[in-house]
């Protein structure tokens, strides 16, 4: 059974390892670790694709420039995920909330003029029935 991804660019571990100028064992080494998941072909060859190269990059920046390890370089992905996954939600929610103050406020504007009736030019006057308000002349 094939897990290789439709159309995108793939790259076997050879041309992955030498483009970032690591040995391919490093690569298998960071699958084992659970910090690539490269698909794979029927005959079970790695194919990397651009996110798992984006992924590599950061690994290697990681470690490389900034000397975390790879119990270190998990953590940090695995927060980069789940913030990513937070801002989503949080994208999600607001567009809600965006919805529903729009849907509010055509509450409002209908119960408003459902309310208040024009009479002459320039004046509004309640409903029947609203009493009126304090120090008005004609109370």
């Amino acid at each position: 059974m094939s897990t290789r991804r439709p159309g995108k660019a793939l790259y076997m571990i050879s041309a992955v390892a030498q483009r970032y100028n690591i040995h391919p064992q490093t690569l298998r080494l960071y699958e084992r670790e659970g910090l690539l998941r490269p698909s794979r072909t029927d005959g079970n060859t790695r194919l990397y694709s651009d996110e798992d190269l984006e992924r590599l990059e950061t690994i290697l920046t990681l470690t490389r420039e900034l000397g975390v390890n790879l119990a270190g370089v998990e953590i940090i992905l695995n927060l980069r995920e789940r913030m990513a996954q937070m801002q989503h939600e949080v994208n999600e929610f607001m567009a809600y909330v965006k919805q529903e103050m729009v849907r509010g406020l055509g509450d409002w504007e209908q119960r408003l003029s459902t309310a208040m009736v024009k009479s002459a030019p320039g004046s509004i006057v309640p409903p029947a029935g609203t009493p009126p308000p304090p120090g008005d002349p004609e109370a």
